[in-house]
């Protein structure tokens, strides 16, 4: 079968490779659908993932089909569409440094079980919204990593998903902040109450403007009242933007973006503020909690994604993800 692998630094390239077969406790998925993530230009660049450098599997937002099911396996069919835990695969992480990607034909799970690596999802949800359950668990995971409560004001760097994640958790008020007319205007579509436009806008006035005033006697100046800052976009200017000279005390400073290169904060101009900066990986617990959302509300997730390209031109997809502006969410399809 065809798989699509990252063979050297900045080279992606097909790959022919024997189809994975499945044992009696094992379920073979036909891949139908797999979103591209930034972190796959990441293991482009870096030219794979230890230890699989050079031959790393790209692919881990997949949507499938069961072709086989193990005698000893229960709870599924042949025909059912799936989401996959891609972090619960006994061979490794799916498409991110594991033996298999979902950017190839089809995919074993090994020692399969419902409810750890597979959750069987309706067949009127279309293949590519499908394929939104992984980024969007990462996004809730971000979410939940900030800890919100009801009535919080929170501004996500970034138009992506994470906003729905926030609308989940009872927010009172999200602003986006990008610098794409296009992404700010298809934020609004997906939960934004308000968005700003760096490039254009004085983003520190514009706050204090939606979330009110947030200075105090240690923290002078233009600080807003905004609760959640959450850099989803991995800028290295966002973080001491928002650490060192908007964050009023006591807010939260998560980040869930990707930076490529050290990030340079000021501490000093930080301690008044008495921020708390959290992190965020994967889902560790959120890969299925988002599943249900996604399958009552799929029109509203479909307007996430921007670009759709079949299977053959997956090596053009992964450019156009990498390519800062050309597009905001690349989903692969399959026959």
């Amino acid at each position: 079968m065809k798989s699509v692998r990252v063979t050297a630094p900045d080279t992606n390239e097909w790959v022919d490779i024997d189809t994975p077969t499945a044992g009696p406790a094992d379920v073979l998925l036909k891949i139908k659908a797999c979103g591209i993530c930034g972190s796959d230009a990441f293991y482009s660049t870096n030219g794979g993932i230890p230890p699989r450098v050079g031959a790393t599997p790209l692919g881990h937002e997949p949507a499938a089909e069961v072709v086989e099911v193990g005698a000893e396996v229960s709870g599924l069919e042949v025909g059912d569409h799936v989401v996959v835990d891609t972090m619960a695969l006994t061979d490794g992480l799916l498409g991110s440094g594991g033996a298999q990607g979902a950017l190839s034909e089809y995919v074993v799970i090994y020692e399969a079980e419902v409810g750890r690596q597979l959750r069987v999802v309706p067949k009127d949800v279309p293949w590519d919204v499908v394929a939104l359950n992984e980024p969007m668990a990462v996004a809730l995971h971000a979410v939940n990593r900030t800890d919100p409560k009801p009535g919080d004001r929170v501004v996500v760097f970034g138009a992506g998903p994470i906003g729905l994640g926030y609308r989940r958790r009872g927010v009172a008020h999200i602003v986006v902040v990008d610098i794409l007319a296009a992404r700010l205007g298809k934020a609004l579509q997906v939960g934004a109450d308000a968005v700003i436009n760096s490039a254009e806008e004085d983003l520190a006035a514009r706050l204090v403007e939606l979330h009110g005033d947030g200075a105090t006697v240690f923290n002078r100046g233009t600080r807003a009242g905004t609760d959640i800052f959450l850099d989803a976009a991995g800028a290295p200017s966002i973080p001491s933007a928002a650490a060192a000279a908007i964050a009023k005390q006591g807010a939260t400073l998560g980040i869930v973006a990707v930076h490529k290169r050290p990030v340079e904060l000021d501490f000093g101009s930080i301690l008044t503020s008495e921020l708390t900066l959290v992190w965020s990986m994967g889902y560790p617990t959120e890969i299925f909690e988002v599943t249900d959302d996604i399958v009552e509300n799929w029109e509203k997730y479909a307007v996430i994604i921007s670009d759709r390209l079949p299977f053959d031109r997956a090596l053009e997809a992964l450019d156009l993800a990498r390519t800062p502006g050309a597009a905001d969410k690349v989903v692969v399809t399959f026959d």
